[in-house]
């Protein structure tokens, strides 16, 4: 999908929004085109002609105090070709009822096959109007659990970093508005020009996934009180041979019952959580010592290299000592 003539986007703006994944936005859609060729002395040809809008055109404060003005009001019967929506930086519920009258005009949009995108928590809000039901859709992934209990419709997927389901782009945590907005440069203008504007920017790339910069998750958010003692003792027992039988007998639970109550408390199998625990520990091993990627398997329960590194990289989309290489932090000899 490429435009010949500038594709009018509407970034809206609403109050505790992240300043940054508005003004950032509006930055990035509005040099697309045009800070490369004057890199190069060559005649601009902007990709987007950029709106600022609020719900009723007046200024607003971000979470951090930041005011901005907006330069109309967003009205359903003018739709651009490309709304985003960008992060909620304050508090999700408060926003959420302050933008009642956002979530008619997003139907509308998405009725018209306007392009809807969101950043981050911003996500919240298509959900919020429904258009994300039985579609595709990330977030923060420190926000997956609270996501998935307000919309169990959606089909959330938190490691993906960004995701495309009937014209509506969602991208995960903080700063992956950038992310976003070079996905949706290179939809309306190419790879070329998204690959000119990332390189002018001195920006990556778009990322696959936002796995790699989730914590160790061990929240236990359900009340199953025998499955989160199994699960802590995974946890202090990552190093060992963990049979499922053997957790089943000493709870008293055949495998076919831990299984079944496992999975619907956590939503993981027994073993999958097991592998995401490992992998996720393996992760810190790498960022904060300097030990080898042989000792580090052993630290994890893993004695096979190839193994290790075929889930390591389907998780994070790194091998180990690309992953080192990227995160390390300096370690004291």
């Amino acid at each position: 999908m490429q435009h010949r003539h500038p594709a009018k986007i509407a970034i809206y703006a609403f109050d505790q929004a992240l300043a940054s994944a508005i003004t950032g936005a509006v930055d990035l859609f509005a040099q697309a085109g045009v800070t490369w060729q004057k890199i190069h002395g060559e005649a601009p040809a902007p990709v987007f002609s950029v709106q600022l809008l609020s719900s009723n055109g007046a200024p607003v404060r971000c979470v951090n105090n930041v005011t901005i003005h907006a330069d109309d009001k967003l009205d359903a019967r003018h739709p651009p070709e490309l709304l985003l929506i960008p992060t909620i930086g304050g508090n999700i519920d408060h926003v959420l009822a302050q933008q009642q009258p956002l979530l008619p005009v997003l139907r509308a949009f998405h009725h018209k096959r306007v392009d809807i995108a969101a950043n981050c928590t911003g996500v919240y809000l298509l959900a919020a109007a429904g258009i994300l039901d039985d579609k595709a859709a990330t977030t923060h992934w420190g926000f997956a659990a609270d996501f998935k209990q307000r919309f169990p419709a959606v089909n959330l997927n938190t490691d993906k970093l960004h995701t495309y389901d009937s014209n509506i782009f969602c991208a995960g945590g903080g700063m992956a508005w950038f992310d976003l907005a070079l996905l949706l440069i290179e939809r309306y203008a190419g790879a070329d020009v998204a690959r000119q504007t990332a390189k002018a920017h001195v920006l990556d790339l778009p990322r696959l996934n936002q796995s790699m910069y989730a914590g160790s998750r061990r929240e236990q958010y359900h009340q199953d009180d025998v499955i989160k003692t199994i699960q802590q003792f995974m946890a202090d027992n990552i190093s060992q041979t963990v049979s499922l039988n053997q957790l089943a007998a000493r709870h008293n639970l055949t495998t076919r019952t831990l299984n079944r109550r496992f999975k619907a408390a956590t939503g993981q199998t027994p073993g999958h959580y097991l592998q995401t625990l490992r992998i996720d520990h393996a992760r810190k091993l790498l960022e904060n010592q300097k030990w080898t990627i042989e000792r580090i398997l052993t630290e994890v329960g893993y004695d096979d290299p190839s193994t290790f590194s075929r889930l390591f990289k389907k998780r994070t989309g790194f091998s180990p000592s690309m992953y080192r290489t990227k995160f390390t932090t300096f370690v004291q000899s």
